[in-house]
This record gives structure tokens, C-alpha cells and sequence, in this order.
């Protein structure tokens, strides 16, 4: 039975992952772990240079994101109200997943930024396919509803998550934080909700650096981003370990739930992103009987000019054709 990291923060989780991928993934395959997934906060900037470390280090990479899904919609951003937000792990199954990851966080960053880059259910519903969900940390929606002991509201969250992703692509996420505050009570709602609705366990690790003895300088690192002093800041304020764990470790943390560790390797199997890189792909447009590509440009140019009420300006013609003769004269150059 073999662990596989489905939740972690690289440096690309900026000011709150201290973890290098280089580092990660080789302390991952010093520990003979055959995949790993990177998890980073509402971005992917990382995805492509860990991909090709994996690549190369042997190591199956599973590609994801730890979404900040919207109280409301992501277009309402009022005070005090749409600043509450809740997280959610996605991992791509395919490349339709992949593609479909790109789209929420571009969205998230696009349209629905505010304090931080977030996505809604719309978002999350019109760009399921191709991925799975895992529940989330204690600051999920989940987590949320559980803490507040309101457990008709957890079980409908479970539901709308299902009936988002798809029943096969959903999973409750358990983790071993016992610095959380209301951990016991976390865990044990989980594991009684997996029960009764017959849904996956799965462990992850909320891993944020590498080792053990890295806490104190991720603790700086918190201190940067949220201004506060290092004995003032809250998030990881506990004697919690958030560090990159071993097999061994994941072994005896999760000794009483052993199939949510055998649940991290199904998942790793279901997870199969190949990407093309080191390779131009030009999209392709198809021409009407008899135009050229540069009569097709010209065309589309001056469409644009009344929708810019642009309309009269020579200056902007003039630049135009301009523009568009520099265009043709580098394309035969």
C-alpha cells in the first residue's frame, strides 16, 4: 500500500509554500514514491516546471490546484461579505481536465479576484470534466459547515459537489492535523459521512515545506504575507506539521483509516496528463474560398474599428495599415 502526495504547496503558492519543486520532487523520490501531485493555491504557475522535473526524476506528475471557491458569486465583491471564501482540491484526471483547471484559475484571476483569485459553482459546473475533487482542508466549504455543527448543511454541500463533478470523481479529503481546533470532530464527521454515503476517504498531507525543522521559516513566510509578527501571526500559529511526510509517516498517521492511504495510489492510477512541450501548436483558421490569411487579418481589423467607435480616425487608420504592413512584410522576410 503505497502513499502518493495529493495535496501540496510549492514556492509557486506565493508567500505561503516554501517548498522549491526540484526539492520536492526529489525528496519524493528518495522516499520511492512513484507519483505526486502539486496542489498550489489558486495558480498554476508551477505546473509546467514541475511537470517536466517529474518527467525527469521517473515520478508520475499529477497536475492540480487548491481553489478559493466564492461565498457568493465571483462577481459580487462587497465588503465584508464576499472576502469569506472556502477551498477546494482539484486534480486533473486528462488533459480535458488540464485545460479545464486552466480555464477556472485564468477566470478566477480574470473576473472573480478579490483579496484573492476565486472561482464559483458556475465556474466549477461548467468546467467539471475531466477532473476530480477532493473535499477540501478544514477551510472547505465542508470544513466549514462541519465546524459550525451543522450537519444537514455538510451533507448537502457533499451532494452538490457529486452532482458537480460526478459521483466516481468526488472524495472526502482527511488530513492529520490534530493543531486544528476543532480536528476531532473534523475527522470523525468525515469518516461518518463516508460511511453513510458510501464516499472515498482519502489522506492527504497540507504540506507547505519539506521538513520538520523548516516550520520556523515558513512561519516567516506567513508573517510576510499576512504583516503581522512572527508571534502574532495566527494561520500555523499551533504545533502543527505541515511538512512533506514520508511513507511511513502517512503509515501510522492514518493507521486506523489504511484504505484512505490506498485511495491516494487509485487516484494516482486515474491521473494521466501527457502534454505536449518544446513544440509550436498554431491554431488553425479556417479561410473563405479565395482569401488570403492577409485579407482575412485586414477584414477582421476593420470590423474592430466601429466596436471601438474608432470610426473617423485617420490617425488610427493610418497606424493601422501600418501595423498591418509591418505584419505582412515580416511574414515573407
Amino acid at each position: 500500500m503505497k502513499f502518493v502526495h495529493l495535496h501540496t504547496h510549492s514556492h509557486y503558492s506565493l508567500l505561503d509554500g516554501l517548498s522549491k519543486v526540484k526539492d520536492m520532487v526529489k525528496l519524493a523520490k528518495d522516499n520511492g514514491m512513484t507519483a505526486l501531485a502539486l496542489t498550489d493555491h489558486g495558480a498554476m504557475y508551477g505546473a509546467i516546471d514541475f511537470y517536466t522535473t517529474c518527467k525527469k526524476n521517473g515520478i508520475k506528475p499529477i497536475i492540480g490546484v487548491e481553489v478559493y471557491v466564492a461565498n457568493r458569486s465571483r462577481h459580487q465583491k462587497e465588503a465584508r461579505v464576499d472576502n469569506k471564501r472556502y477551498h477546494l482540491t482539484l486534480l486533473a484526471k486528462d488533459n480535458t481536465g488540464y485545460q479545464n483547471l486552466i480555464k477556472l484559475t485564468t477566470a478566477a484571476h480574470l473576473e472573480g479576484y478579490y483579496y484573492k483569485p476565486r472561482v464559483d459553482k458556475d465556474l466549477l459546473r461548467n468546467h467539471s470534466e475531466g477532473i476530480i475533487a477532493l473535499s477540501g482542508c478544514p477551510a472547505s466549504e465542508l470544513g466549514r459547515a462541519i465546524r459550525s455543527e451543522d450537519m444537514e448543511k455538510a451533507e448537502a454541500i457533499i451532494k452538490e459537489h457529486q452532482s458537480i463533478f460526478g459521483v466516481e470523481n468526488y472524495y472526502l479529503e482527511i488530513m492529520h492535523h490534530p493543531d486544528v481546533e476543532f480536528f476531532d470532530d473534523w475527522k470523525k464527521s468525515l469518516i461518518e459521512f463516508s460511511r453513510k454515503l458510501n464516499i472515498p476517504l482519502v489522506a492527504t498531507q497540507d504540506s507547505h515545506y519539506l521538513k520538520k525543522e523548516d516550520a520556523q521559516a515558513h512561519k516567516v513566510l506567513v508573517a510576510i504575507s499576512t504583516q503581522t509578527d512572527v508571534a502574532e501571526t495566527k494561520i500555523f500559529a499551533g504545533n502543527g506539521e505541515y511538512h512533506f511526510i514520508s511513507p511511513e509517516e502517512a503509515a501510522e498517521r492514518f493507521a486506523d483509516i489504511p484504505e484512505a492511504i490506498e485511495n491516494t495510489s487509485k487516484i494516482a492510477e486515474r491521473c494521466n496528463v501527457e502534454l505536449t512541450l518544446g513544440k509550436f501548436i498554431f491554431p488553425d483558421f479556417p479561410l473563405e474560398s479565395g482569401k488570403t490569411a492577409d485579407d482575412k487579418l485586414r477584414e477582421l481589423a476593420y470590423e474592430g474599428i466601429p466596436a471601438r467607435d474608432l470610426v473617423g480616425r485617420s490617425d488610427v487608420i493610418e497606424r493601422l495599415e501600418y501595423e498591418l504592413g509591418i505584419i505582412k512584410l515580416k511574414q515573407y522576410a
